[in-house]
């Protein structure tokens, strides 16, 4: 039951990890899943571009990639690699702070872990509303 922060390729701190941490099970648990590793990823554009490249071949720039490592329904055991310089830009472009859109594309890349799409328009819309959701009751 183990939700991990890491680093590739760059140097960048993760604020109010417990917080952050205990939010996520929420949004896991209210869903009716079973944690049993989520491993968040922090990396730069040119390493997701890599990724995005070898893994969904797709030669574009990102702010997350979500691998869903469950081998059992309900439960969630994944990776979520996130661009910390798309939400750089991101954030910027849309006037947030840094740590607003990072928590957002968190619990974005959790909410594909527990079968959340964003393929469609509906979908994109349902999963802005969800993200919006769980954005409003985290208490930082």
């Amino acid at each position: 039951m183990a939700i991990n922060f890491f680093t590739e390729n760059i140097s960048y701190n993760i604020k109010n990890k417990l917080i952050l941490k205990k939010w996520l099970k929420q949004v896991i648990s209210s869903h009716h899943y079973i944690l049993n590793e989520l491993n968040i990823i922090l990396c730069s554009d040119d390493y997701l571009h890599e990724m995005n490249l070898k893994y969904l071949n797709h030669d574009t720039l990102t702010d997350v990639i979500t691998f869903d490592n469950a081998e059992m329904p309900q439960q969630v055991e994944g990776d979520i690699f996130i661009s910390i310089d798309r939400i750089r830009d991101n954030a910027q472009s849309l006037s947030l702070l840094t740590e607003t859109e990072l928590h957002r594309v968190m619990v974005h890349g959790t909410l594909h872990l527990l079968g959340f799409k964003d393929k469609t328009a509906q979908d994109k819309e349902n999963m802005r509303k969800m993200e919006n959701h769980w954005l409003e009751k985290l208490e930082i």
